[in-house]
Formats: structure tokens, C-alpha cells, sequence
């Protein structure tokens, strides 16, 4: 069983949803970066996403967008994205990581160098936000053979006549895009997502995430409510942003302004399933 399998059926046990917590490598650089990622486990994320800084990141608001040019800014690549991943990996041999980013830079990599490495250096899945399923076997099959979990995306477009195509092949999990549109403009309608994991579970028996336009506590628990779990990214990347000086530079309080911030989702979610229960 995969870490991201043994988390969610660790979840279920616990009768829970996950918080999927999502930062941006080497943003606002790198080591400010890697104490982030070190401490977002330890603030209650249960699986974490690390974003791959893309000079075009065309399905993200101006949130990660304005993240991702700080991180290359910085002098961030891919090589030293999976570099971090396992240092991570060294200190945490539980928590799943998740790539998320554009084709892009895997392509210049090689998809089968990228597979193989990435599963070296401790990831679990990969969310690649451009690449459809029909255009991603290139991807899909080197990284079936790593073990690497190639995770699709669905969206409030995606009808009962697309939905099949896109679990066939997937692993993981389904992320859910809440909102029709780019990350953190808008705020996920609670009711709308109800209603839309219902229907993807009659597609799939692959837990559900539910992201793009969760932005406190209170929304976190809302997807809490439906969903297996709740993505948060515009949030955090906008707290990295709210503790920059005037150069740029990553104030002395930025790391536990973020990792507060973590806790406080993650502490939502758990309310939700007091709640429930």
C-alpha cells in the first residue's frame, strides 16, 4: 500500500478528512523554503503538496504565480525541487508528498528521468495541472512503472460523460477543483461541492481532495464535511507574501506566521469532524 493509500485509509480509521497543505519550492527562497516544508507536517497538514515554480502557470491566480517567480527568482529548478523533496523524505519517512506544477519542466527533464527520481527521492504523486488525460501517457506509463501515482484533476465541467476518462489510470486520489477559473480568486460554494463528490464517487473509489478556493478554517471544515479532503495553496502562498519586507526578504516571523496558519486549517477540518460525529 502507498503512503498516500495508508493516509487516507489512517484517515477513514480516525473518521476524518485530511488537510493537503500546498507551498511552493523555494519560495520566498530556498532556505526559508525548506524550514517551511519541515515544519508543515509537524503543524498538522497530513499530506503535502510541493509546488514546481513555472514561468507560465496559467490555472493559478496571481497568489502562486507571484510565488513561483520569487522561487526562480531565487534560482529554483526542478533538480533542486526533488533535492528538497529528499531531504524532506530523510526526516519523514510517513507523510505523503505530492508534486504539483506544469508539464513543462518535466518534459526538458525527460518524463522517465523525472519518474524514476522523483520516486527516489521519496515523492508519492504527481498532479501535473496542463497535462489532460488523453496527452499524458508519456507521462503516465514511466511513472506507473516507478510507482510514481499520476493524480487527475475534475472539475465542475467535467460531466458524467468525461469522468470516466479521467479516473480510468489515475492513482491516488482525485483532486477536485472547487471553482470554475484560477486559484484563489474565488471561494468554494459548499453546497456545489456536496453535490459534485457525490457524483464522483458513483466514478471512482479513489478519495476525494477538494481545492482551488479554500481560504480559512471555516471553509476548510465546510469541505471537510463532504469531502475526503480539503487542498489549501492561495491561503498559505499569501501568507509567505503578507511576510516579505519591502526587498522582498523573508521577514523573522514568516515561518511561523505560515505553519500558524496550517494549524489553524488543520484545526478547522478537525472541528468538522466533531461535528460530525
Amino acid at each position: 500500500m502507498s503512503r498516500i493509500a495508508r493516509r487516507f485509509a489512517a484517515l477513514k480509521a480516525e473518521g476524518r478528512a485530511g488537510l493537503v497543505a500546498y507551498l511552493t519550492a523555494g519560495d520566498p527562497d530556498i532556505e526559508t523554503s525548506t524550514r517551511l516544508f519541515e515544519g508543515v507536517a509537524a503543524a498538522g497538514a497530513d499530506l503535502i503538496e510541493i509546488g514546481m515554480p513555472f514561468s507560465d502557470p496559467m490555472a493559478d491566480g496571481p497568489a502562486i504565480q507571484a510565488g513561483g517567480q520569487r522561487a526562480l527568482k531565487a534560482g529554483m529548478t526542478l533538480r533542486k525541487t526533488l533535492a528538497l523533496a529528499r531531504h524532506l523524505r530523510e526526516r519523514d519517512a510517513d507523510t505523503p508528498y505530492v508534486l504539483m506544477g506544469y508539464y513543462n519542466p518535466i518534459y526538458r527533464y525527460g518524463a522517465e528521468a523525472f519518474a524514476r527520481d522523483a520516486v527516489d527521492a521519496g515523492i508519492d504523486g504527481a498532479i501535473i495541472v496542463d497535462l489532460p488525460p488523453e496527452e499524458d501517457a508519456e507521462l503516465a506509463g514511466p511513472a506507473r512503472e516507478a510507482g510514481l501515482d499520476v493524480i487527475r484533476l475534475a472539475t465542475p465541467t467535467s460531466d458524467d460523460r468525461r469522468l470516466p476518462t479521467i479516473v480510468r489510470g489515475a492513482g491516488g486520489f482525485l483532486y477536485y477543483v472547487a471553482i470554475a477559473g484560477i486559484t484563489g480568486t474565488r471561494s468554494a460554494d459548499s453546497g456545489a461541492v456536496r453535490e459534485a463528490v457525490a457524483r464522483l464517487r458513483r466514478h471512482t473509489d479513489l478519495p476525494v481532495a477538494v481545492g482551488f478556493g479554500i481560504k480559512n478554517p471555516e471553509q476548510a471544515a465546510a469541505v471537510a464535511r463532504a469531502a475526503d479532503a480539503a487542498a489549501v495553496g492561495s491561503a498559505l502562498v499569501d501568507r509567505v507574501a503578507q511576510n516579505l519586507d519591502g526587498d522582498g526578504r523573508a521577514k523573522p516571523g514568516l515561518v511561523d506566521a505560515v505553519l500558524g496558519e496550517i494549524s489553524a486549517l488543520a484545526s478547522g477540518i478537525r472541528a468538522a469532524r466533531r461535528e460530525r460525529a
